[in-house]
């Protein structure tokens, strides 16, 4: 670990300025809990200014939402305590699911209006008449936070978005970088290097959304918005062309000769293309490059055979990379640059990449909303049934850590870790506030005695590993000090409110481990069944409504499988990739077969039919079983079919060619080469004489 940077320090001491005169002007104000003012600072600070804002108004709409609630809902069931609990608690579970299906930055609102009812619901039910001032001052103290954070990230050396987006970009773009050239080498490449290259190009895609998210809050430029998503799209479709033209290549090197020498001389022309960092230099290179691929086409790809198939299909690929990559750093260059040279038009037009489709994985949600739901209720008919004064706060903080892990596979260990920084914070609170803080006579010194802690921990923040354990810290320790305008400080109401904290987070993680033993490796599995069910739906043409909605899905499932697959250990991703490349090279049958009338067109129905017979059986058996030989016989009969085609060099003939030879190395990456001709062809079934 490092140390602090003088950024970790400003956004440090931005904050807990901005935390001091939230507190202070709380205390100016008179109003009840001040302490809450300074806490929510903390909560919303971000070290760029465009987060801090978004986050600002999420939080303002969630906590009006759920105060609201609690004024209507509080008075209606305040003699009916379980029902109050079963109402909170549904209350809570539905915002949650809610929150859990919206990923961006708006599902904040949602969360917090899930646990704010409960945090100003249960504390009144000693006195229902006074919630609505309850809710008010919930409402105010946090508002005031909100605004004073605003405020100082905005006017003091605001952190934008867009300058950091393009050094990260320079990172994300950089790892895509790594693993072509890597890819495009010509010694053996590192099967390692490979797998960390992919990791980091799927995590980067991920990083890249959240970005884009903060952005639109960062500027009013709506051009450098719509190109960030741009360059989402081909960053994503990166992912199966680099890993397409990888088993190609694989593929080329069980022959005795290996890859041509042409083949392999462009390949490194490209990669060293792809290592420029002159934007202009490569738009003019690229045309060159281009020219280059089609007369190596014409001069080794020309044949029938098998190896000139693969050839033929890695120029496809090595083309779509060259106008992906070309693309990828021209809006580079246009976010960068905040008055153009140039217009963009895209060269890459071959596949849509606008889709938006995200995959949801409503069971688990619906799972975790219910959990959330469940520990709620339980916890407060405990504390009805026990007669605890302090015990609304146990409850509370049961549907907090139920809110905060609800998304992870395995809430459990971050519900451990933050037990353990609880009581951290309660051990810093009771120093500073039996020890340290009766000493402080005026504002100016309270002040002084908190810096210390405060701005320490406070340079975590920017630090993405100890974001959560700064936030846990920082925002408890305020929390527990209950400061107000005079110092009058009740141990026995400390300590009966942090037992409260500790007994209601302890009660969510034992919750957690007593009905969700499963953890990533369900996730896996469910991640790849549904990765299954499109497959077998789309090849059996069911599910063509949306393209670019089918193919953004399909890329996010993947970014959703990396990680998981790299955090357990796995060594599925071979197989990840393979049935993303098989969706796609199904997408491509599906958008292009109705151009090949006639035998043509019904050899490869013959392959979609196969394809979804054996995704249906992957499905039934709960396991992806071997390969059916029968779908290698149906590939080869179609492939064979298609090259007898008169319109050879037709557009869609040639994807359906590409499709075809992507099914088979894909499928069948042992498989001995394709050496089927035309006057081998059986007669399809119906009698239609090819």
């Amino acid at each position: 670990m490092t140390l602090p940077s003088w950024r970790d320090w400003l956004f440090s001491a931005k904050a807990f300025l901005a935390a001091m005169l939230a507190l202070y002007l709380a205390m100016a104000l008179e109003l009840p809990r001040p302490y809450w003012a300074m806490a929510t600072v903390y909560v919303v600070s971000h070290p760029l200014t465009g987060a801090t804002r978004s986050k600002a108004v999420y939080r303002i709409g969630g906590t009006l939402l759920g105060a609201s609630a609690a004024v209507i809902l509080t008075p209606l069931f305040v003699n009916a305590p379980t029902l109050l609990s079963l109402v909170v608690a549904l209350w809570t579970g539905s915002l949650l699911s809610v929150s859990l299906l919206d990923r961006t930055p708006r599902s904040y609102l949602f969360m917090l209006s899930a646990y704010t009812l409960p945090m100003i619901a249960l504390p009144a039910l000693n006195s229902p008449e006074n919630i609505f001032d309850l809710a008010l001052a919930r409402s105010e103290e946090i508002l005031l936070g909100i605004l004073c954070a605003s405020v100082v990230s905005a006017l003091l050396f605001p952190g934008k978005v867009a300058p950091i987006f393009s050094a990260r970009l320079n990172s994300w773009l950089g790892d895509a970088r790594d693993w072509a050239c890597e890819l495009l080498s010509v010694g053996t490449r590192s099967q390692a290097g490979g797998h960390a290259s992919r990791h980091k190009l799927a995590a980067d895609i991920l990083a890249l959304d959240q970005f884009i998210s903060h952005l639109s809050y960062d500027t009013t430029s709506f051009a450098m918005v719509k190109n960030a998503r741009e360059l989402r799209g081909r960053m994503s479709m990166l992912l199966p062309i680099l890993s397409s033209l990888s088993e190609t290549r694989q593929a080329l090197l069980q022959y005795k000769d290996g890859i041509p020498a042409e083949l392999t001389a462009l390949m490194q022309q490209v990669a060293q293309w792809m290592s420029g960092d002159d934007s202009s230099a490569m738009r003019r290179q690229a045309p060159q490059l281009q020219r280059q691929l089609a007369a190596l086409k014409q001069e080794i790809a020309s044949g029938d055979g098998w190896q000139a198939l693969l050839i033929a299909h890695g120029l496809a690929r090595l083309q779509s990379l060259i106008n992906l990559w070309l693309d990828c750093r021209l809006l580079q260059q246009l976010i960068v640059e905040e008055h153009p040279t140039f217009s963009w038009k895209p060269a890459y037009r071959h596949w849509p990449v606008g889709g938006t489709a995200r995959h949801y994985d409503y069971g688990m949600m619906a799972f975790s909303s219910l959990q959330a739901s469940a520990a709620i209720f339980l916890a407060s008919q405990l504390w009805i049934q026990l007669g605890w004064t302090d015990g609304s706060g146990a409850v509370i903080m049961v549907a907090i850590a139920s809110c905060f892990f609800a998304a992870l596979d395995e809430p459990a260990p971050m519900m451990r870790t933050f037990l353990i920084w609880a009581l951290v914070s309660i051990v810093l609170t009771t120093v500073l506030l039996f020890m340290v803080i009766p000493a402080a006579y005026t504002f100016e010194m309270l002040v002084a005695m908190l810096a210390l802690p405060f701005l320490l921990v406070g340079t975590l923040f920017t630090r993405p590993q100890f974001t959560m354990i700064a936030m846990m810290l920082t925002v408890n320790t305020a929390t527990f000090l209950s400061l107000q305008g005079a110092y009058d400080t009740d141990f026995t109401a400390f300590f009966n409110g942090n037992v409260a904290t500790v007994v209601g987070v302890s009660f969510a993680l034992l919750f957690s481990l007593l009905v969700r033993p499963f953890g990533i490796e369900l996730a896996i599995r469910r991640l790849r069944r549904a990765s299954w069910h499109d497959l077998a739906e789309t090849a059996s043409g069911r599910r063509l409504e949306d393209y670019p909605q089918l193919t953004a899905r399909m890329l996010d499932r993947l970014g959703q499988l990396i990680p998981r697959l790299a955090a357990n250990g796995h060594d599925q991703l071979p197989l990840v990739f393979s049935e993303l490349r098989t969706g796609f090279s199904v997408l491509h049958l599906q958008r292009d077969e109705n151009a090949l009338p006639g035998p043509a067109g019904v050899r490869v129905q013959h392959v979609l039919d196969g394809v979804a017979a054996h995704y249906h059986q992957a499905l039934a058996l709960r396991l992806q079983p071997q390969t059916a030989a029968g779908l290698l016989a149906q590939i080869d009969t179609a492939l064979a079919q298609v090259l007898a085609e008169p319109r050879r060099n037709d557009h869609h003939v040639l994807t359906v060619l590409n499709a075809l030879v992507e099914l088979r190395i894909t499928l069948f990456p042992a498989a001995a080469g394709y050496a089927m001709t035309a006057a081998d062809l059986p007669l399809p079934a119906g009698g239609v004489s090819p």
